[in-house]
């Protein structure tokens, strides 16, 4: 949703339309597979990123060679939905997931508050934190705040009609 906002806001988006949009996903993915060759040094792809928008999962962060200064939008869900999204998304493509939900569930936990504590201690990195649930909610309590951060300038107007409550299906609520 972040990365359609971006786009509609006004920023180029480095994409590669690998991974096509979907019924999981039918606003698209926003992906660059280069992205995940960080951890073997793929770095040559950014000098053509600067000024752009790229989407890098939080695991691969770490990746980032100091060098470039980054503005980070990084998104927060409740991991709750993230696990039934994630299963949803396994069930329609007819593959099985074999790691227990309370285990998958701890490691992102350990996972979240050992990058968070490292983004803390990066100099060339800023990072604005944004809720997922709170974003789909009232994004415009969000629009601003990141148009201030980016420091550049987007239409709000096409931001704000990015986010759509009926895509929003495996919130926590519907869990209970």
């Amino acid at each position: 949703m972040m990365m359609k906002m971006l786009a509609e806001g006004g920023l180029e988006i480095v994409e590669d339309g690998i991974r096509e949009k979907d019924i999981d996903n039918p606003n698209g993915y926003y992906e660059f597979e280069t992205v995940k060759q960080l951890p073997q040094g793929n770095i040559v792809w950014l000098e053509n990123a600067n000024g752009k928008v790229v989407k890098v999962i939080s695991s691969l962060l770490e990746y980032l060679p100091p060098d470039y200064s980054y503005k980070i939008l990084f998104m927060e869900r409740e991991i709750t939905e993230v696990l039934t999204s994630q299963q949803k998304m396994l069930t329609n493509r007819k593959e099985v997931n074999s790691v227990d939900d309370e285990k998958i569930k701890q490691d992102f936990q350990n996972h979240l508050k050992a990058i968070k504590a490292w983004l803390i201690r990066q100099p060339n990195m800023d990072v604005l934190y944004v809720s997922f649930n709170a974003l789909v909610e009232s994004p415009e309590l969000f629009c601003d705040r990141i148009i201030e951060f980016l420091n550049m300038p987007l239409t709000v107007e096409r931001m704000l009609e990015v986010p759509n409550k009926k895509l929003y299906r495996n919130r926590v609520t519907d869990q209970i």
